[in-house]
């Protein structure tokens, strides 16, 4: 990973001229305002950090500012020159870029052609492949990201194509780059290479606007934060003058309080409700684990160990070569998808938008898709039935929504999310998958799908947690799981359980053995 350039970069002086002002900015969606009178600056060669629950109006001003969307009052000026975008091309003509947070991957595309679609080397009509290819790899080696360019876009990981992403930004040498929760599938050493590249922009006297739910990246990285609650800036201050604590109470309104439930072990007598033995599959090596009723298993490792392939292969959504899959006894193993949520099996998947949810139907069909059954009557969905069941889990799982045939589309990050977790209710499980259950979530909103998922557990749920925040497999789990290259490593409970035993786990070669409890 070469970084040191970043490093020695002295930092530009800063020209005020070239401050991007958004003044008196607001943004409205059939009547319901998204932004309401948001001003800020955002000073040449800076980190300026945009924090708020989900549906406190970030996306929308980084939308705004980047041309996708226009504002129906306000202004938005660069360099003292106002902007009138109408597109993010007219955007990057004026230097502006945004690595947005729902990935924007041509699935059919190799990876330097969605790094450079669009800003092709051409000579005589004809692309230059040669010339991309050299400069696709002089990339690569800054930023650290270890990608092949001739590889398919559309068969990497979701942190993989965020890393192209990344690099399709950082490609266009933009004055004013917009990261939307960049760092939210990469791996620990993927964010430090990252956050290395954001200083050096900085120094460079390139603006950076970033939107992220992680505070202490927020706090290590910004040079001013701006606070945004139901789309107003509650307020702007130096990084220097903010802690945690004060900034999830201009977000909130309010102390958030602990971070996680309190846990509730389940009896020493539970029954085991989900058992895997010897399971094989693409990614998976011989895995063998047990689930109790009550139980929240989490899985840890670093990414690419397997988690999610596990996930996938335990639902029926990936065909396993060998191995069983058992579910309250009854076994799964020759079944898909769904029979597996027949049987009681609800798997909520790493990618809400690629995986999860229908983001052009409305909030009634993505919650009830899955059990229309239960809605039904002689082959014929009840739309009074449907609009009655899904509007109790709305209210069990604390989805806001205007309305149950607004588009999911239209929802913020958090609302989406735990609209896979009542669609997931709505199929009354006896074991839940819970894959990433707060990536791209506010503070506020984890908090929320926490209870929800202790809730879960201590009315006699299984609950399985995939979750790349450590932090997060350690607050909720009652035991955790720790994969390496495909296998699981270790089993960890009671005092053992801790973020020193769960990172010598993932890193250490001879940590290699299986954890069947």
């Amino acid at each position: 990973m070469t970084t040191g350039t970043f490093e020695d970069t002295p930092r530009a002086a800063r020209t005020p001229g070239d401050d991007l002002v958004v003044a008196g900015v607001s943004k409205r969606f059939g009547g319901v305002p998204a932004l309401t009178d948001v001003s800020l600056t955002v000073r040449a060669g800076t980190v300026h950090a945009l924090i708020g629950e989900n549906g406190a109006g970030k996306s929308t001003l980084g939308k705004i500012v980047s041309g996708v969307l226009t504002p129906d009052e306000g202004s938005v000026r660069l360099g003292g020159v106002e902007l009138a975008l109408r597109s993010p091309r007219d955007a990057l003509a004026r230097g502006i870029v945004t690595i947005a947070q729902e990935l924007a991957i041509v699935p059919g595309l190799t990876v330097a052609e969605n790094v450079y679609l669009g800003v092709e080397a051409h000579r005589g009509g004809f692309v230059r492949r040669r010339e991309a290819r050299r400069r696709f790899a002089e990339l690569a080696e800054r930023v650290g990201f270890h990608l092949s360019p001739d590889w398919l876009a559309g068969q990497l990981t979701t942190a993989d194509q965020q890393k192209v992403e990344i690099m399709r930004a950082l490609s266009r040498d933009a004055s004013i780059v917009i990261m939307d929760e960049p760092t939210a599938a990469l791996a620990e050493h993927e964010t430090a290479a990252l956050h290395a590249i954001i200083r050096s922009l900085a120094r460079e006297g390139k603006s950076v606007i970033l939107v992220s739910h992680f505070l202490s990246e927020v706090l290590a990285l910004a040079d001013e934060i701006t606070t945004l609650r139901d789309g107003r800036v509650i307020r702007s201050v130096a990084a220097a003058d903010a802690t945690e604590e004060t900034l999830i109470e201009g977000m909130l309104g309010r102390s958030l309080g602990a971070a996680f439930p309190e846990k509730t072990p389940p009896p020493s007598d539970a029954e085991v409700v989900l058992s895997v033995e010897g399971l094989v599959a693409p990614g998976v090596r011989d895995c063998s684990l047990e689930v109790r009723r009550g139980e929240i298993v989490g899985i840890a490792g670093l990414v690419g160990a397997g988690r999610s392939e596990l996930a996938r292969a335990i639902f029926r959504d990936a065909r396993a070569q060998r191995g069983t899959v058992r579910l309250d006894g009854a076994d799964l193993s020759a079944r898909g998808p769904h029979h597996s949520i027949e049987r009681g099996l609800a798997f909520i998947p790493e990618s809400r938008k690629e995986m999860g949810l229908l983001v052009g139907r409305s909030v009634k069909e993505n919650v009830s898709l899955a059990r229309l059954d239960l809605v039904s009557r002689l082959g014929w969905v009840s739309g009074a039935r449907e609009r009655r069941a899904v509007a109790a889990l709305l209210e069990r799982t604390t989805v806001k929504t205007a309305s149950l045939r607004l588009p999911v589309s239209m929802l913020s990050g958090g609302n989406q999310q735990k609209i896979l977790f009542a669609r997931a209710v709505m199929c009354g499980p006896r074991v839940l998958i819970a894959d990433e259950p707060t990536r791209g979530v506010d503070v506020g909103s984890k908090r929320a799908i926490y209870d929800l998922i202790a809730e879960m557990a201590r009315e006699g749920m299984g609950v399985v947690v995939i979750s790349s925040e450590l932090e997060e497999v350690l607050g909720l789990a009652h035991r955790v799981l720790v994969m390496r290259q495909g296998r699981i490593a270790a089993a960890l409970e009671g005092a053992a359980m801790n973020q020193q035993a769960v990172l010598a786990a993932a890193f250490s070669e001879s940590s290699d053995h299986q954890g069947v409890r």
